[in-house]
């Protein structure tokens, strides 16, 4: 790695799937802004491919959206764990980071951002009224926290109750 702290923010979910977009919403805010040490990317699942990038990183944020819990967002560590699955195609942050971490020697940490959304039973390309406010909130966050880089002491106090 190199001298300056980087960021992978990951989000992901399904923007067909009204509020489910969330994730990819914020992830094409951040793309916009360029900050410096900041890796965007983002996709309708996670997929094991992501191990990789996410081993090139300092720190991890997986950005998707919340279906209940705390609002406007919720945000927690993310400890590596095994998975047993028969897909590549859906994983687990909790796995991705075992295999960043124990298969790549990577020494990311991670985090993980539940932003709260309302509809998602539909088709549609659009986030409710509600989901766009919390959205708001989860930005001034995310841009406060790649700032200074202390995501542990954030979360006590955002953690889904």
């Amino acid at each position: 790695m190199s001298d300056q702290t980087t960021v992978l923010l990951i989000g992901y979910g399904n923007p067909g799937r009204l509020d489910d977009g969330l994730g990819p919403a914020l992830a094409e805010i951040f793309e916009k802004k360029q900050l410096d040490g900041v890796t965007v990317d983002s996709n309708y699942q996670l997929s094991v491919e992501d191990a990789d990038a996410i081993a090139q990183h300092d720190y991890v944020l997986f950005v998707d959206a919340s279906v209940s819990g705390r609002e406007p967002f919720w945000f927690d560590k993310v400890d590596p764990q095994k998975e047993v699955s028969f897909s590549s195609h859906s994983i687990s942050p909790e796995a991705l980071m075992d295999m960043s971490n124990n298969m790549l020697d990577g020494k990311t940490q991670g985090y993980i951002l539940g932003i709260r959304g309302y509809e998602f039973n539909e088709f549609g390309e659009r986030l409710s009224a509600q989901a766009l406010t919390n959205l708001d909130a989860a930005v001034k966050f995310v841009e406060k926290a790649i700032a200074d880089k202390q995501f542990d002491t954030y979360v006590s106090e955002y953690k889904n109750v």
